[in-house]
């Protein structure tokens, strides 16, 4: 199998390279079955990959070739497939490839078909090649190609002012991040010598290393998360990203590009365990962003606002997590949000695509027996992102919130009251979007109708992942093995030998469960009571709200912060290096030579009468001027 692992990333660029030379001559049928199927290739051997991974116990080391050499320093182009990469692999192509079957049906009408296949293959192969490496230099170049591929698919319609713009912001405050990301990168290649995950590890904690100053490095790493991952205060890029086509929203910013943070940190777990003031500032942020965000998901209205400011109150638990040491269950949620906010936006694309593009939850109504595949695929993914059991979410969230128990008991309640803003913003958008009457147009009724099997038959398949995902990780308290945990042992060993006296969690595990769900079902009967039995719908814009409904509507108004606060001063100063700097400094400076040497022309040109007397007089002057100078020269 190894020699067949360079095939995973290989077929997705390869994919990019037909459909994109292609994308104006080949039909789109063939362009989605090239998308579609080189994905799903890399996808069995994924499979192929995690079943070795899975059965030997033994991390897969495949070097591609020697990338560079200077002095005793040595890069190679290598990959790493081990417990926690092979699982990536599967999330990567496997969503990947419903999300690329998806949109064959989704794209169907746009012009731009070809283009937008071959973005979404040179994403997954970015992607691919950010969890195969096996050093951070070739993690950092996915890193950097998925923030590239983001750009492209938010403004894939650019020709909307609004759309580009998101585009525009996502790639600047990601590259935020990624400078911190590449420092700390730096300053590990200068300290331990290596770029290598196995030889920073290796030498990571012992006396000789005793005294790297772990948490700058990890501040900075955590920093390039933070703008990947889309937390505070970085977030903002996220919820604007909503302007890509859907499928967009549910590749990367619901399964993986907004992952690569939590798996960044995982990877590199060692070093973040060994920096315990790092863990304390992940485990703040990432609760703060899950509660600021869940309270500005309470008042949207538009569907896919509500999703993204889902997702990222959803990754602020994943960061939650890895604060307070759960390693295991942030991946735990990695892999089960996955299934259930991929489900979610697609779904949330089937009814935009049966109620002619509408996306104000204000204006739908009544689809339940209108799309009724949709309807109950996206009854299940709410379930799941609720923590309701047996459903996937339920095991992961709960396992974050009891590792948040056991290290502050006020981040727990606040973790549990965050969990009942989301089951409650869910259900509220499951009730406004297929509950009651239908409130749109006549004309959008006319044509309601479930979308075609290729975007239906994912929403399905990832319907059944969000049941069953979860049972991978069935707690002991809960008579489960937890396979998850054991699975990836390997890779958390390290931390797992250096954190120590973690209370035991059976005895209070089941009284944690019945809180948290005895929250989120309540927090579901409220929703039910506001918006089907009183039959609630939100205000109209012009309609006036009270203050802080308002402010949860407008977000907080964190947007007009950053401008009033980080743009318009930027703006301010660049306009004065402009003016003042650039134009009378610098150029005024260049300019003025070149006008010097003008006029200085213009005067020793009057010299050049055409008078041969004149020539012949000035001959003798300069004559007797040298002879003079000899004459009476010192």
């Amino acid at each position: 199998m190894d020699k067949y692992i360079w095939l995973i990333p290989f077929l997705p660029l390869a994919g990019f390279i037909i459909n994109g030379i292609g994308r104006n001559t080949l039909s789109k049928a063939t362009i989605g079955f090239i998308g579609s199927v080189l994905v799903l290739i890399s996808f069995g051997l994924s499979v192929g990959t995690f079943l070795q991974v899975k059965s030997t116990g033994i991390p897969i080391n495949v070097t591609v070739f020697d990338w560079f050499a200077v002095g005793q320093f040595k890069v190679s182009f290598a990959f790493l497939i081990d417990q926690l990469s092979s699982l990536m692999l599967l999330i990567i192509t496997g969503v990947g490839f419903l999300i690329h079957l998806y949109s064959i049906g989704y794209m169907k009408d746009d012009a731009g078909f070809g283009k937008f296949f071959a973005y979404l293959n040179l994403f997954i192969f970015f992607m691919l090649l950010l969890v195969l490496g096996s050093n951070y230099l070739i993690m950092f170049i996915g890193w950097e190609g998925v923030g590239l591929c983001s750009y492209l698919l938010i403004g894939f319609w650019y020709t909307n002012p609004s759309y580009a713009d998101a585009a525009k912001k996502a790639f600047v405050m990601n590259r935020i991040g990624d400078l911190g990301f590449i420092i700390a990168i730096i300053i590990m290649m200068l300290i331990f010598g290596s770029a290598n995950f196995a030889d920073i590890f290796q030498k990571a904690g012992t006396k000789e290393y005793s005294a790297v100053p772990y948490v700058l490095i990890t501040m900075l790493l955590f920093v390039g998360a933070v703008g990947k991952s889309a937390q505070l205060p970085l977030f903002t890029w996220l919820p604007d990203a909503m302007a890509g086509p859907t499928p967009v929203s549910a590749l990367i910013h619901a399964a993986t590009m907004v992952t690569a943070g939590i798996y960044m940190i995982a990877r590199s777990n060692i070093l973040f365990t060994l920096a315990p003031p790092t863990l304390h500032v992940i485990s703040i942020i990432g609760l703060t962003t899950a509660v600021v965000a869940a309270l500005i998901a309470l008042t949207q209205t538009d569907i896919k606002k509500v999703l993204a400011y889902s997702t990222v109150s959803q990754l602020g638990y994943m960061f939650l997590g890895l604060g307070v040491g759960a390693y295991t269950g942030a991946f735990f949620h990695v892999l089960t949000h996955a299934f259930f906010k991929a489900l979610l936006f697609l779904g949330a694309g089937s009814v935009i695509h049966a109620v002619s593009g509408e996306q104000d939850m204000r204006n739908m109504g009544g689809l339940r027996s209108k799309l009724p595949i949709t309807f109950w695929t996206m009854l299940i993914g709410t379930l799941a992102i609720s923590g309701i059991p047996p459903f996937a979410g339920f095991f992961s969230k709960d396992e974050i919130l009891a590792h948040t128990f056991t290290q502050s008991t006020s981040m727990y309640v606040i973790g549990v009251i965050t969990a009942m803003f989301t089951s409650f913003y869910m259900f509220r958008m499951l009730f406004l979007t297929f509950y009651g009457k239908f409130r749109g147009t006549h004309e959008q009724e006319h044509h309601l109708h479930e979308s075609p099997p290729t975007m239906t038959i994912p929403l399905i398949i990832l319907a059944i992942l969000s049941v069953v995902g979860g049972f991978i990780g069935v707690p002991e308290s809960l008579g489960g093995h937890h396979w998850l945990e054991q699975f990836l042992s390997p890779v958390f060993k390290g931390s797992a030998a250096i954190i120590k006296g973690v209370p035991s969690l059976q005895q209070t595990e089941l009284i944690l469960m019945v809180i948290s769900v005895g929250g989120a079902v309540l927090a579901l009967i409220y929703a039910y009571v506001k918006y089907i039995k009183n039959a609630h719908v939100p205000v109209s814009d012009a309609e006036e709200r009270p203050a802080l409904v308002d402010l949860s509507y407008h977000k907080f108004y964190i947007d007009e912060l950053y401008d009033t606060v980080i743009r318009k001063p930027l703006d301010a100063l660049s306009v004065f290096f402009y003016k003042v700097v650039d134009q009378l400094g610098i150029d005024g400076f260049v300019n003025g030579l070149g006008k010097g040497s003008i006029e200085a022309s213009k005067g020793l040109r009057l010299l050049q009468t055409g008078n041969v007397g004149f020539y012949i007089f000035m001959m003798v002057v300069g004559i007797i001027s040298v002879l003079m100078y000899m004459v009476f020269k010192v």
